[in-house]
């Protein structure tokens, strides 16, 4: 049985622990491998190490900083097939939607190489009389990163890049269910030239979360993963002093208006309902059709696609559309959930309960499942079901299906398809969501912008990557110097003006 450690200063060290975590393979339901949970002495030692490199990071040039992420892009695409894999395995998504995951992390990487251009401060000669100010954008130090399993590679990325081209050293804690890539992702950055330290991969368990957080050197801490966890991780950071940008939960909307393509709007549901098995924080989990007209003509285009959805293993190749979910806790949840919808009194017009693939019985597979006639008192709607499952909850008119969306305790991303632009610019313009599509089912912006959500979606002042990425992994320094130049003045106790 494989054993997989950690990275410490450049290398992969064995855990001491004795604890360890399964690592399971979705699709056979068999332990792949087993992952060591530090104890706080292994993870006190990767900070402390990873402090001591910093400072010489620190002080690298932000041009020679940005050559390292230009040597990692680089070796993550020579890599893309063998990441791929390695997401696959671990999480169990096709291999299309695995080279998805590293594409749109590496997106970032991509506009850390230009990471001068963001770290640049601001100057004013003259503000007074012979007096200069400037301002400059300094790094926190030693961050942390804590991510989940549902993007192996994309989030840790997300992390990685920001944090380390604006001169920080980084502890990254990937999900314990799938430990592999972050690891392998150091690798390639010490390849690329990233000094020994500076990235420090520790895997664990709560107690190593709660060591981050604990930990007086840790500066900063950013998290994906659930609402309640979030909220928990960025209390208790904010308790110690430490900036944290925490990233919850959603039950993202998507209202179609009567005039929309419901081809197109169909199509969008299908992708975004049911990719990654639903696994993503960004899945269309709730279809808001407007009229009873459009809810029938909308469920008459879904139920075909739904059933030719095949679901089966990676190794199937790109004759699958979505895989297993991550574990079997996983599944009986939202078993569970399937069945408080029909008791609840939903209609569910594809049901995907009983799927079964022929020599992968013990496989965390849940097949495709549509629900009609939900309404927001049900516990399917309530609850972030985190997998293959979309609700249609009928709305009699725009803004009943507006006031839908904004009283939810969720605000992650959003959608509307119409085919008229004034409801889709007062829809955009209204809606407290942090992230709109308009005939866009998934609006992740892209890495030059930045992503976030509102309400409970989300936890902290700044988004991630983006300019608010290297706003969050730096601190502004600013700096009023006089040169005396002739002036003569006497001692004051006056407070004033400059000028």
């Amino acid at each position: 049985m494989q054993e997989i450690g950690h990275w410490i200063n450049g290398k992969m060290v064995k855990g001491t622990s004795g604890r360890f975590a399964d690592v399971m393979n979705p699709a056979t339901g068999e332990v792949q491998a087993r992952v060591a949970l530090a104890t706080p002495a292994e993870l006190d030692h990767a900070i402390e190490e990873a402090a001591k490199a910093q400072v010489g990071w620190a002080a690298t040039n932000p041009q020679s900083r940005a050559r390292v992420m230009m040597a990692f892009g680089a070796l993550i695409n020579q890599n893309m097939d063998k990441l791929a894999e390695m997401v696959a395995r671990e999480h169990g998504k096709t291999i299309p939607d695995a080279k998805g995951d590293v594409q749109r992390g590496l997106e970032v990487i991509e506009v850390c190489m230009g990471a001068p251009a963001m770290l640049k401060g601001e100057a004013m000669d003259s503000a007074g009389p012979g007096i200069d100010l400037y301002a400059i954008r300094q790094p926190l130090g030693v961050v942390a990163g804590i991510t989940p399993f549902n993007f192996p590679a994309m989030i840790p990325l997300w992390k990685i890049g920001p944090a380390l081209s604006s001169g920080n050293a980084m502890i990254l804690k990937p999900s314990e269910r799938v430990p592999s890539t972050s690891l392998f992702l150091a690798e390639l950055l010490q390849q690329a030239g990233l000094p020994d330290g500076v990235l420090q991969v520790v895997n664990g368990d709560k107690d190593v979360v709660d060591g981050i957080l604990d930990h007086p050197v840790i500066q900063g801490v950013g998290f994906v993963g659930s609402t309640p966890i979030a909220q928990y991780i960025y209390g208790r950071a904010a308790s110690n002093g430490k900036r944290a940008q925490c990233f919850g939960g959603a039950k993202n909307h998507m209202i179609i208006m009567p005039d929309a393509d419901l081809d197109k709007a169909a199509d969008a549901l299908v992708g975004a309902g049911y990719g990654a098995a639903g696994e993503r924080c960004m899945a269309i989990s709730v279809a808001v059709p407007v009229g009873d007209k459009t809810a029938d003509a909308l469920i008459e285009r879904l139920v075909p696609r739904i059933e030719k959805l095949k679901v089966g293993p990676y190794t199937a190749g790109n004759d699958i559309d979505f895989g297993p979910v991550i574990t079997k806790q996983s599944k009986d949840r939202i078993l569970g959930l399937i069945n408080s919808g029909v008791e609840q009194g939903a209609k569910l017009v594809v049901d995907g309960r009983g799927f079964k693939l022929q020599g992968y019985e013990n496989g965390f597979f849940v097949g495709p499942s549509l629900f009609d006639h939900v309404t927001p008192d049900m516990e399917i709607y309530k609850q972030e079901i985190f997998g293959p499952v979309l609700s249609t909850v009928r709305a009699g008119s725009y803004d009943q299906a507006l006031k839908l969306v904004m009283d939810n305790e969720y605000g992650n991303g959003t959608a509307i398809f119409t085919a008229d632009g004034d409801t889709a610019r007062d829809f955009a313009s209204r809606v407290n969501v942090g992230m709109v599509g308009i005939n866009f089912p998934i609006p992740v912006p892209l890495s030059y912008f930045s992503f976030g959500g509102w309400k409970k979606s989300a936890f902290g002042d700044l988004n991630q990557y983006g300019p608010d990425a290297f706003r969050f992994y730096t601190k502004t320094k600013t700096v009023t110097a006089r040169w005396f130049s002739g002036i003569k003045e006497g001692a004051s106790l006056n407070f004033k003006a400059l000028d």
